[in-house]
């Protein structure tokens, strides 16, 4: 395996350059989406839970 690093800082510099902090209200929308989510996986986790317990 051959790795080119001038190939992969150019990339990264790249990426660098068109990435940006997001604003205020792009962050508290990222963060209630993710927090959604994981309210999501973790209700449907105590319902399997809940539902295996009473099948026992």
């Amino acid at each position: 395996m051959n790795f080119d690093l001038n190939g992969f800082i150019q990339q990264s510099s790249r990426v660098l350059n068109i990435t940006h902090k997001p604003k205020q209200e792009e962050f508290r929308r990222m963060a209630l989406v993710t927090a959604l989510g994981i309210a999501v996986v973790g209700v449907i986790g105590f319902a399997i839970s809940t539902i295996s317990a009473l099948l026992r």
